[in-house]
């Protein structure tokens, strides 16, 4: 987020990142910093919210409209429209009054949400290293462009997307039962009914996650092997993906 009001202003920009590599990122962002004149620092003073559409998702947005000059940053989520509003604020700021008649959810409540719509986030949903920016679905997110660059990677990515065919992407799933608590190796893998990899598993909690899938095994009975037990799975398409998503 850009955070001036014109164009003689100092400009400040707000990174959102996974808390558990805030100092990763520091280092790897002031590692590029050469000798320009920028101020690295995490703003521990800041709170981020999201504001997930609900049954009155109408209000809300009425709602947020109202109240914006009450909150430091209120903007729609990036990713796609059903993931609702980012909102930034002070720490301790009181959360009815910029939009009343919200109510506060816990963690679970927006990780349930984001798995139903198939949405990664942070380091156990994209591993660095191992998740690919195109099998993620970075590109239905606004998380790509394919007009300016440099970036590592960028000519493969550029490739597979204006030539290839992408076999695999991260899909939400829902488990038969729900599953074991902090039990799943990372990675852990997924099954045709004939034994046939079909994919690895990401993140989930409850009978809820995202796993990364062979798109040609999607339609097929699928199961979990966690310590030589299976649990059964079936995968979707998200709703919000393009319509002609299915490459």
């Amino acid at each position: 987020f850009r955070l001036h009001e014109s164009p003689e202003e100092e400009p400040h920009i707000l990174l959102e990142c996974d808390g558990g590599v805030l100092d990763a990122i520091q280092k790897h962002l002031k590692l590029y910093k050469i000798r320009r004149k920028v101020n690295i620092a995490p703003c521990l003073d800041l709170s981020l919210w999201a504001v997930v559409p609900g049954e009155q998702a109408g209000d809300v947005t009425s709602s947020l409209a109202k109240s914006a000059d009450q909150a430091l940053i209120l903007t729609p989520d990036p990713r796609t429209e059903v993931m609702g509003w980012r909102l930034i604020t002070k720490k301790g700021a009181n959360l009815a009054e910029i939009i009343p008649g919200s109510h506060i959810g816990n963690i679970q409540d927006y990780h349930r949400h984001r798995y139903k719509q198939g949405i990664p986030e942070g380091v156990k949903d994209l591993p660095p290293g191992v998740a690919l920016p195109l099998e993620s679905n970075l590109a239905y997110m606004n998380g790509i462009s394919f007009t300016k660059g440099c970036y590592i990677g960028q000519e493969l990515t550029a490739r597979t997307h204006h030539m290839g065919v992408i076999r695999k992407r991260l899909l939400p799933v829902r488990f038969s039962a729900p599953l074991p608590t902090d039990s799943i190796p990372e990675g852990a893998e997924i099954l045709t009914e004939s034994g046939k990899s079909a994919g690895k598993f990401r993140a989930g909690g409850g009978d809820l996650g995202v796993a990364l899938l062979r798109l040609a095994n999607i339609n097929e009975p699928l199961c979990l092997n966690i310590a030589g037990d299976k649990v059964k799975l079936t995968a979707s398409i998200p709703e919000w993906w393009p319509k002609t998503a299915s490459k």
